[in-house]
């Protein structure tokens, strides 16, 4: 393994969040004793600029995220920083000192590791915060609005929870791809969603948001569906999707599972229904992967996809900070720096 000496020593300690119980984010405290990993095959070291939040970190608190980690766990996934170490059988390595954006196991650290093969370098003039997303927010719009939602230009496409990470990628993405935004935010987060461009902006939890989507579409429907929010939405995409060419594309459930039948697909709701889970598609499918993150590439070299603007918060500060997610009082991109 190689190291950059003057960035990490093998006696240093650091800083990290560790999540103590499945009990939710009150459990999560702050380590300053805590000793920093080591890469190993594959992997590179890295020194952390800025972690990015995201739901699936409440999840991983109360123990909900499938094959997320046990009680205790250094917490986060999701961080941009400097390649300070590089283990063992990593193809054609990015120098050491290369700024970089990817995902693996205690972001919510100074230190942590990375698989090498799913990282991108931190694009040209932005910072470790800006960066964040690009692995894992775009790259699920992305996958969701074109290989599997099968976005075409004219399509309308419904964006539930538009004003978080992955809802304003959406948002972007898919006016870019020349389709028809109906967005779902809380109201406060309206001019926000707005602005990146969706056509309407509707509330969730309004009761008559089937009904209203339907009415905008002229009784049509929309051709696809960004399902995150799970139970308190879903029978809403259900409803005004249309049948057999609509898609519903899944990739969370912030309120909870929805239930559907066999039945309920045969009889009753014709639309189609995918999963995704963009860690699961590296893995399974890293072709596809790479063809996602090579797509971001040019859609940042085309000025489409701007630097992100997260809103940065002190390491320990991170507990509140996933609070506020869960409880959907925040707006955009939460991040953490470690070094604050």
């Amino acid at each position: 393994m190689e190291i950059n000496e003057p960035r990490q020593t093998a006696d240093q300690t650091i800083r990290a969040l560790i999540q103590h119980s499945h009990r939710g984010p009150k459990d999560l405290t702050l380590a300053t004793g805590h000793r920093p990993p080591t890469p190993g095959p594959g992997e590179y070291l890295i020194h952390v600029g800025a972690a990015g939040v995201n739901f699936a970190d409440v999840m991983q608190t109360h123990g909900t995220y499938a094959g997320g980690p046990r009680a205790p766990y250094v917490a986060g996934f999701e961080a941009a920083g400097e390649i300070v170490g590089v283990g063992a059988d990593v193809e054609r390595p990015l120098p050491l000192g290369t700024h970089v954006i990817g995902t693996g196991p205690g972001a919510f650290a100074q230190y942590m590791t990375m698989p090498a093969a799913g990282v991108l370098p931190v694009p040209t003039g932005w910072s470790d915060a800006e960066a964040l997303g690009m692995v894992l927010n775009w790259a699920t719009a992305l996958a969701a609005l074109k290989p599997l939602g099968e976005i075409e230009a004219g399509d309308v496409v419904l964006v539930h929870a538009a004003a978080g990470g992955v809802g304003q990628a959406a948002v972007r993405l898919a006016r870019h791809y020349g389709a028809r935004v109906i967005a779902t935010a809380s109201p406060a987060k309206h001019a926000t969603v707005k602005a990146l461009g969706a056509d309407e902006v509707l509330d969730r939890r309004h009761p008559g948001l089937a009904a209203e989507i339907t009415r905008l579409t002229g009784g049509a429907g929309v051709d696809l569906v960004l399902e995150s929010v799970g139970q308190a939405t879903f029978a809403t995409s259900l409803a005004v999707t249309k049948p057999f060419t609509g898609r519903i594309v899944v990739f969370g459930a912030a309120s909870g599972d929805a239930t559907v039948t066999t039945g309920d697909l045969v009889f009753t709701h014709h639309a189609q229904i995918k999963g995704l889970h963009i860690g699961a598609l590296a893995t399974e499918v890293p072709s596809l992967y790479q063809a996602l993150l090579t797509e971001i590439e040019a859609l940042i070299a085309d000025g489409v996809y701007p630097p992100g603007t997260p809103r940065v918060h002190p390491l320990a500060e991170g507990p509140e900070v996933l609070r506020l997610l869960e409880a959907g009082a925040t707006h955009g991109k939460p991040a953490l720096d470690p070094w604050r």
